[in-house]
């Protein structure tokens, strides 16, 4: 009798390959909350990106020295380049157009230092 092949969960793509979608918030924050939702509801439209949700005082640890002052904060990343840190309005249109431009755009840009530090934390947090 063959055995069954265990198929990847594509919900959790490889840590380091695929884009990583990662929204820094913080649970006190009436908007994170409702936006958790459209953050997790989004996930499935786009199989290859890892969707992951941080929340800074519960992984302070992860947010390091970086001050989030707007929220929600998102952090995408290329699978290994951090490509754009900041707030975003939480609405489901903006972080797809976000998402879309980003992957769309083959340059080698980059986000700040600060930025790769953050995601390299997310990434051995979350990997």
């Amino acid at each position: 009798m063959e055995s069954p092949v265990a198929l990847p969960d594509p919900a959790c793509p490889p840590a380091a390959s695929g884009w990583w979608v990662v929204c820094l918030c913080a649970d006190w924050c009436g908007t994170c909350r409702d936006y958790r939702a459209l953050f997790d509801a989004l996930a499935p439209a786009y199989p290859g990106v890892r969707f992951v949700w941080v929340d800074i005082e519960d992984e302070a640890d992860v947010a390091g020295d970086l001050d989030v002052e707007t929220f929600p904060t998102l952090l995408i990343a290329d699978g290994q380049t951090a490509r754009f840190l900041g707030p975003l309005l939480p609405q489901a249109g903006v972080l797809s157009r976000l998402i879309e431009s980003l992957q769309a755009d083959q340059s080698s840009a980059r986000a700040d230092p600060q930025a790769q530090a953050v995601f390299e934390r997310v990434r051995t947090a979350h990997g």
